[in-house]
């Protein structure tokens, strides 16, 4: 989207809702082309919550596009600095397959640390971020919002990157969209790696930047050990069937039970095990699933939605805070940016099944081809999303403006009921062109 101001104009004035990774890369992307950007944030500070995430050259030649060098090279030295990772036998740690670690998630740093320096970078271009400013509220019409203090603010469009628990989402949508399980929950760990040091069954996952992934079955662990070992990080990822495990609960301080994580490695290889062994505490983390929507626009197409509002990724698609700073806002955006971050969404679901079932029915002694249980990600870090839209954009928005003209909108997406393999009915998602397995 490109403001439509000449010098004689005022430039369109956007509020984005939500400072969080998405909302501040919309905040960039959207002052980088000249439009008048403010930002509202319920929260009145930020905490360094959550642990690693990674971010992939596709965001990183966007962030460097819109801040500079120096924002660059700030993000890059805050992720991990190892050259490549390891997968992992569950049981006996042999070495599967090696891959460069950019290929997985590009650069995996601590989600706080990332996120301050997202909030200093739009700081720095003069877009104020209100902090303590709670939007209860939308007129889709006018457009605008409504703070928790009553007060409303006009605006020319407004973006909702308000994040899983989205309210401008219920606004588009038109009802509650809730949440369901998706089969799988995260034990997720992050501590100081001389917790770590002083067993030399497991020292050598805090000697140095590294990340190691044991598989096994309907399981994996992922390893992360950032600025030189003085961090330390698990998560573990297990399919779930208890009732209770299977109620959503969408909380990411959820606190876990360490009892039931020492049942879950049960078997697993003794050296980072015996890492896990040292975890102080822990987070439960219940992984939840949010079907493809309808549309990520309003009726009035003046509220758009972007990041987890409208497309959440499993934590194997490595990259979820990636797309969300690809995207940025309306109708032409959407049907843009759709298939891509279907895509990237379904390839974390087919990693995760690719890990989980590699070694279902191989015999001991059995070599398995590396190459099926490597991240696939690699395709995604070539892409240019600016540079694509500005490339697509009087194609797209040409047809967009036909559609809306003769009142016949295309969804951006076809579900049909098939069968799959064994037999079993999958819904397949077509989206502009593209058929994904949901």
């Amino acid at each position: 989207m490109e403001s439509s101001s000449s010098p004689a104009e005022q430039p369109l004035k956007v509020l984005v809702i939500g400072a969080g990774l998405g909302g501040c890369a919309a905040a960039l992307a959207l002052h980088h082309q000249g439009f008048d950007v403010t930002v509202y944030e319920r929260l009145r500070h930020f905490k360094r919550l959550g642990d690693s995430l990674g971010l992939g050259e596709n965001a990183l030649k966007l962030l460097r596009r819109w801040g500079g060098q120096p924002l660059y090279d700030t993000l890059t030295r805050i992720g991990n600095q190892a050259p490549e990772m390891q997968i992992r036998r569950w049981h006996d740690g042999k070495v599967l397959a090696r891959q460069p670690l950019m290929d997985m998630a590009g650069y995996i740093g601590h989600r706080g640390d990332y996120h301050e320096v997202f909030l200093q970078a739009v700081r720095e271009t003069g877009v104020p971020i209100l902090m303590g400013h709670e939007v209860v509220g939308f007129d889709e019409d006018r457009p605008s919002i409504v703070l928790a203090d009553g007060s409303e603010i006009t605006a020319d469009v407004v973006v909702g990157a308000d994040g899983i628990k989205s309210r401008a989402r219920e606004l588009v949508l038109g009802f509650k969209d809730h949440p369901r399980s998706s089969g799988y929950s995260c034990f997720r760990a992050y501590f100081p790696g001389e917790i770590v040091k002083g067993d030399a069954k497991c020292r050598e996952f805090v000697e140095g930047d590294c990340v190691n992934i044991w598989i096994g079955e309907d399981t994996h662990v992922v390893q992360n050990t950032l600025r030189g070992g003085e961090e330390f990080n698990w998560i573990l990822t297990r399919k779930i069937s208890h009732e209770k495990d299977l109620e959503i609960t969408e909380s990411w301080s959820q606190e876990g039970d360490l009892e039931e994580v020492w049942r879950c490695i049960e078997g697993l290889d003794e050296r980072i095990g015996a890492a896990i062994r040292k975890t102080p505490r822990c987070l439960d983390w219940k992984i939840c699933y949010r079907d493809p929507l309808p549309t990520w626009v309003s009726r009035s197409h003046r509220i758009v939605l972007l990041g987890d509002s409208c497309h959440p990724h499993l934590p194997t698609s490595a990259q979820g805070a990636s797309q969300a700073t690809e995207s940025a806002a309306t109708r032409t955006y959407e049907k843009l940016r759709f298939a891509r971050t279907r895509q990237s969404q379904t390839n974390g679901e087919d990693l995760r099944d690719r890990w989980h079932n590699a070694l279902k029915d191989v015999n001991e002694g059995i070599e398995i081809d590396p190459e099926s249980v490597m991240m696939r990600n690699r395709p995604l870090y070539a892409f240019d999303a600016e540079a694509d839209a500005m490339q697509r954009w009087h194609e797209v928005s040409s047809r967009v403006a036909e559609e809306l003209r003769t009142g016949h909108v295309t969804p951006l997406f076809n579900v049909s009921v098939g069968k799959g393999s064994g037999g079993k009915a999958v819904g397949v998602v077509e989206a502009v062109g593209q058929s994904t397995v949901a």
